[in-house]
Formats: C-alpha cells, sequence, structure tokens
C-alpha cells in the first residue's frame, strides 16, 4: 500500500477520532499522549522510525494529571528518545543491536530526568543506526539489527540520514512534536536537515551524556530535534545543567539559559553573519536554495561577510577518527560494565565476538571494522591519540571557527546543513555528497543549529548556524527570526520517491504539444 500524503492525513483523522473529546474525563497530558500514540500506530509501520512504544507512557501522563504541583513548560509534551538513551521502565536501551535487546537499566539518564520535571511524557525510543553509525564500513544510515531500515517521510526510498535517523523521521511525520537525538559528527543535524526538522547539537557539556551508549567523550552530546526552534528552545532548557557523574557539563550551570526568552525576530537586524561559501559544496540546485536563504537574512537585517576556508582543514577527518576510536572503546567498556547481568555482551570485545556469531543478521549488510579498530587503539594514554585530539580540536576550534569568528567580526556562521537526502542502497552504504559546516562544530565541541530552508525537487535541505561554545542562547535567536520569515519548512509527502511526488507527476509525463488543428 502507497502511503500518500493523502491517506496519511486520513490515517492522522482516524487517529484523532478515537481521541475523547475535550471536556472528557481525560487530563491534557493523557490526551495528548494517547493521540501521539495513535499517530505512531498509524504511520510508523511505512516509516520504521519508532522502535518501540513505552507501554507505562499512558500510566505516566495519567500520574502527571493527577498532580496538583505546578505544571512545567514541557506539561503533556510526548517526546521520543534515541534507542541508545537510558529510561526508567521496560524498554532496553539496544543502540539497535541485538546484543542489547535485554539490557532493561531502569535508570533515568539525567536528561530525561530533566524531560520529566519539565512535565514532558517519555512516549517511546527510536530507531537509529546500529552503534551510533560507529561500527564499520559501508554502514547506512537508520538501519540497525534490532529495528530495521527508517526511512524518510518525504521520499520513502531516500535516506533519513543517521545516526539519530529515527528521531529526525518520526518528527517529520508528525508522530511527535519533539525527540531527542545524540550527535558526535552530523548525527543530530544531517537527519533534521534531510527530514526538514530543526535540531540542535549543544556545546559539548551542556547536556549529561551520562547513562547514553558512548562514542566518544570528546565529541558527544545529545539534543532537540524538533518542529520548530521554540520546541528547541523549551527542551534545551529542560535538558541542560551540570551533572557530576559527567566532568565535561562542569561549567554547565553558569552557562545555562531560559533559551525560550531568547528567540526575538528581530534576532538578525544589523548581525554580522559569517558565510562559509566554501562549505557549501554540493549540487547547484542546493547553492541556489542556499542563497535564498542568505537573500532573507539580508531582508531581515543581517549583514552578510564571506569568510575564508581555515588552512590545513583537510587534517581533521583522519585525526579525528583515530580520537574516536580510541575513545569508543574506553567509553562503551565503561557503559557495558553498568549494564544488568543479564546483558552477557560487558566489554567491546564481547560485542565483536556476538557480531560473528550472530553474522547473518548483525553483519550481513556491511562489517565491523570501525569496532575492531578500536579495540586494537592503545588507550587514553597513548601519545598518537593525544596528539590526534590536540591536532583536531586546534584546527577546528580556535584555528577554525574562533579564527572565521575572529576575521569576520561576525557573531555566527552560515551554511548550507548537508545534500539532500541519498538512496537507501544497501549494496555500497551511505553515499552522501558535498561539503557541509557540521564537522567543525563537531571536533571543536561548538553548537550547531540547523533549520529547515527550503527544498531540492521536494526534498529538504537545512541552513546551518554555528557559533562559539555556549551560544545556544544567540543561535536559537538567529535561528528562530529566519525560520519566521522563511518559513521554509514544508510536510512530508510520504511518496515512495521523488519521482512518485505529485508535484513531479506532470513533469515526468511525455510532452504533448497543443493541438491547434
Amino acid at each position: 500500500m502507497k502511503m500518500t500524503a493523502a491517506l496519511a492525513l486520513a490515517l492522522l483523522a482516524t487517529a484523532a477520532a478515537a481521541q475523547p473529546a475535550q471536556g472528557s474525563a481525560q487530563g491534557p497530558a493523557e490526551t495528548a499522549t494517547r493521540a501521539a500514540v495513535a499517530r505512531i500506530a498509524a504511520l510508523n509501520p511505512r516509516i520504521n522510525a519508532v522502535r518501540a512504544v513505552d507501554p507505562t507512557a499512558i500510566d505516566q501522563a495519567q500520574t502527571l494529571d493527577r498532580l496538583r504541583m505546578a505544571r512545567g513548560p514541557l506539561y503533556g509534551l510526548p517526546i521520543l528518545i534515541k534507542d541508545n538513551i537510558d529510561a526508567k521502565g521496560p524498554l532496553p536501551t539496544t543502540a539497535g543491536s541485538l546484543a542489547l535487546k535485554d539490557n532493561v537499566t531502569n535508570r533515568d539518564a539525567p536528561l530525561v530526568a530533566g524531560l520529566r520535571r519539565a512535565g514532558a511524557i517519555i512516549v517511546g525510543k527510536t530507531n537509529l543506526s546500529e552503534w551510533a553509525n560507529m561500527r564499520g564500513d559501508r554502514s547506512i544510515s537508520g538501519w540497525s539489527g534490532i529495528g530495521g531500515q527508517v526511512r524518510n517521510p518525504h521520499a520513502l526510498n531516500r535516506t533519513p540520514c543517521g545516526s539519530s535517523s529515527g528521531s529526525g523521521a518520526a518528527v517529520a511525520a508528525g508522530m511527535v512534536d519533539a525527540a531527542i537525538g545524540t550527535e558526535t559528527d552530523g548525527s543530530i543535524t544531517c537527519p533534521a536537515a534531510v527530514n526538514g526538522i530543526v535540531g540542535l547539537k549543544p556545546t559539548v557539556g551542556l547536556v549529561s551524556r551520562t547513562h547514553i551508549i558512548p562514542i566518544s567523550a570528546s565529541q558527544d552530546t545529545a539534543g532537540p530535534m524538533t518542529k520548530d526552534v521554540r520546541t528547541a528552545a523549551l527542551l534545551l532548557t529542560a535538558i541542560a545543567g551540570s551533572d557530576p557523574a559527567d566532568a565535561a557539563t562542569a561549567t554547565a550551570d553558569a552557562h545555562r539559559a531560559d533559551y525560550l526568552a531568547a528567540l526575538d525576530r528581530q534576532a538578525l537586524k544589523g548581525v554580522r553573519i559569517g558565510v562559509m561559501r566554501f562549505a557549501a559544496r554540493f549540487s547547484a540546485p542546493v547553492t541556489v536554495v542556499f542563497e535564498r536563504a542568505l537573500e532573507v537574512l539580508k531582508a531581515q537585517g543581517a549583514i552578510l561577510v564571506d569568510v575564508e576556508a581555515p588552512k590545513d582543514r583537510e587534517q581533521i577527518g583522519a585525526a579525528e577518527y583515530l580520537v574516536l576510536v580510541t575513545e569508543l572503546k574506553a567509553g562503551l567498556n565503561a557503559y557495558l560494565a553498568t549494564t544488568p547481568p543479564n546483558v552477557k555482551v560487558r566489554t567491546l570485545a564481547d560485542a565483536i565476538a556476538f557480531n560473528i556469531a550472530n553474522g547473518p543478521r548483525e553483519l550481513g549488510l556491511f562489517g565491523q571494522q570501525a569496532f575492531t579498530l578500536a579495540e586494537s587503539t592503545k588507550g587514553l594514554d597513548d601519545p598518537d591519540y593525544v596528539k590526534a585530539r590536540a591536532l583536531s580540536l586546534r584546527l577546528a576550534g580556535k584555528d577554525g571557527i574562533d579564527a572565521m569568528l575572529a576575521a569576520g567580526n561576525v557573531v555566527a556562521l552560515v551554511a548550507p546543513t548537508a545534500a539532500p537526502a541519498w538512496f537507501i542502497d544497501a549494496s555500497t552504504g551511505d553515499r552522501a555528497s558535498g561539503g557541509g559546516a557540521g564537522t567543525f562544530a563537531a571536533v571543536a565541541g561548538y553548537p550547531h543549529l540547523t533549520v529547515p530552508m527550503g527544498t531540492v525537487q521536494g526534498l529538504p535541505v537545512g541552513l546551518s548556524f554555528l557559533g562559539p561554545a555556549w551560544s545556544e542562547a544567540r543561535l536559537l535567536g538567529l535561528g528562530y527570526a529566519y525560520e519566521q520569515a522563511s518559513k521554509a519548512m514544508v510536510a512530508p509527502t510520504f511518496a515512495e520517491s521523488v519521482e512518485t511526488m505529485p508535484a513531479m507527476a506532470p513533469l515526468l509525463a511525455p510532452f504533448s504539444a497543443p493541438d491547434r488543428r
């Protein structure tokens, strides 16, 4: 059955009709949660963005409605979390791997506790790229052994990007207004951009990473993926803050803010913005959309300044990869040691062995080269690792984003976030093209906001805003002003492919000249 836009709307209407009318005995949180669960049931079979709905979600909402305490800023908001984040309840935290199918930790990550304090309801966990896309070469964004393949709701044969693919696709499809993703390099911002939603990768250290399955202590962070900038600001306010168990967050309380208060339609007026044209190495249609976005920024009063590419930026990739595989071994071993006793995979070496033993399902599409390389690393005291971390951090931070900001005397940088969604291809794996700016922010640990800026043949593309450490409030303000002026977000069509989108049909049909007889 093809999921057309009309069918999707019909399913949503059916789900809505199943909800009790206003004035019923249900409270607002329960009503919103039941509606979200119904939308997931209606839409997820085609998108496969949600790995599991929490069977206690309705109970959570009913309990919240009964409480007489002051209602938080996220009261009754249904939220999905990526399936590498621990949460109390019956759902395991799997990272998409069959090795962790029994990993029911029954503990809230601090960011999940923050969401609950603000009144949110955790309705389930989203599918993801297995092990957050850090297992092997030719990996496929959005695929996991336990969850299968996530699909982009704008065109079902296109990638949702990774590794927070399920979080991005679920929000884009309208299952929920908000989800939490995690990023090491591009895993919030790319799926947000190609699915046509808002994504914010915070400064590393603003949001706790405790009880999140790790890749890199240097680069990992969690962040909001939402229908709009306002909702992202609300979520960030709820999850930001210091955590004694995560040393990187030691100064987070001093830097956190009321991010909702930072939103201002006039935030771009008179503000100098650096344009990273060197990072816009995408197709000509993406360049056209980017230039339109720049015109919107200028119309809102921004002063645009082209910035030059940092020197030696091509050296970042190799140094970053050594950092990631070295920190993966240390971080994953530490996390697995805290899992329940019935989880038999206790180390990275155990995970490698498990994959070999379960080859047809786990290794049938691609291998585990990153895992085996990580297992061979020499530890955090290895001089090569220490040198690589210092080099990549300098090139991305001091000599990268910091230098570009200073040279242009600008407060933020902009560039296209990613190429339009590419085909899901099990034979070759991911085939993203072009440049993008996200690696600078990822390696430096600086914030990165992406906001929808339009479409290329029906496929969304995003506009990135990058800034120095702890500049989330400024970036959200700029992104909000752009969002309100551009109104560039588009609803998904749930088409099987770009070629079957309604707008494309007359263009792909044979040309017929008018009969002038």
